[in-house]
């Protein structure tokens, strides 16, 4: 143990190094990144989510789905993602800075979830709720978000198109509603100054030529 202590001191030394430049240096670099002004349109973009949209961000979060999506557009050289619908301009730090907890996700088991809000599945809330709770394809449904309930006077005009018992309907809980109002919110297309799109190396040397 001649050399313990100096190995010791290395150790601190690396671990102290490694934590000032991933930590502290990413917070130096994005910690003070706000929202982006515009004078021509009057309002500050990303614009807040709306209450229910930021609930809804909870019930995402509760049920793991950054498990299986994600919610940032690659820019062109690093895959399709523009081809696949998935975004027109890659994402950039300026888009989540309005959000409580970034949703960025850990795996592309399903689609990019980043510009779903203007898809035509999440433009139409009904569609989307029925999704939801049938589930589709790898994605399973969560008829827990949903309450199958006795049919008083007249149907529910936010109950299901899907078979129920007779008498009965399934209709959205409150947190199937926030969770769609928050899938529809998904949709920043802001071109900000630093998202400006970036030309794959393939193109730059066929322009080169």
């Amino acid at each position: 143990m001649k050399n313990g202590l100096t190995f010791f001191l290395g150790l601190f030394l690396a671990l102290a190094l490694a934590f000032t430049g991933i930590v502290l240096g990413s917070h130096a670099q994005l910690g003070n990144l706000a929202p982006y002004y515009d004078e021509n349109e009057g309002k500050a973009f990303p614009e807040r989510m709306p209450g229910i949209a930021a609930r809804g961000q909870l019930v995402y979060q509760d049920l793991g789905c950054a498990a299986c999506h994600t919610q940032q557009v690659r820019r062109p050289d690093f895959g399709s993602d523009k081809a696949r619908g998935w975004g027109d301009r890659q994402s950039v730090a300026r888009d989540y800075v309005s959000q409580a907890a970034v949703q960025l996700g850990d795996n592309r088991v399903g689609p990019d979830l980043a510009t779903f809000g203007s898809r035509p599945l999440a433009v139409d809330a009904d569609r989307l709720a029925k999704y939801l709770y049938e589930g589709h394809g790898g994605m399973p449904g969560y008829p827990f978000l949903f309450a199958d309930r006795k049919i008083v006077g007249e149907r529910a005009a936010n109950a299901l198109n899907v078979p129920a018992k007779p008498g009965r309907e399934i209709v959205p809980t409150p947190r199937a509603v926030a969770l769609v109002a928050y899938l529809q919110s998904l949709n920043n297309a802001y071109e900000y100054p630093e998202a400006r799109p970036v030309e794959p190396e393939a193109e730059k040397k066929e322009g080169g030529k």
